[in-house]
């Protein structure tokens, strides 16, 4: 295996190189995570930080609950002359939380060979 730092050929288990100040814990990379931020960005659409966060499913079923809960929005705020458009920022409240809170599903890849040049 050749240094990523310098290109001496080391040997296939080498821990640091002889030529250089390359250990092998310094080229790590970096676990492949989703950001809880921007899930709950993505969750003014609502579903949307589900569905980046790796729950296709559940991201698929709040956004389509958000066209029945949109038409109990929009009667509540006729009856209620507007106040009930309040209620929908209930709801996406409770998807931003749910976003927020799930763990995620996106994993790093099996084999990570970093950056060709």
């Amino acid at each position: 295996m050749p240094c990523p730092y310098c290109g001496h050929v080391l040997p296939k288990d080498a821990q640091r190189c002889d030529r250089c100040d390359w250990t092998s814990g310094a080229t790590e990379t970096a676990e492949g995570k989703a950001s809880d931020a921007i899930a709950v960005i993505f969750s003014i659409i609502p579903g949307l930080g589900h569905i980046y966060k790796g729950h296709k499913l559940a991201g698929f079923l709040w956004m389509f609950g958000a066209i029945p809960v949109g038409i109990f929005v929009l009667l509540a705020a006729f009856a209620s002359a507007g106040w009930g458009l309040g209620l929908f920022f209930f709801y996406l409240i409770a998807v931003m939380l749910h976003a927020y809170a799930v763990d995620d599903r996106v994993t790093p890849p099996k084999e990570d060979d970093g950056e060709e040049y």
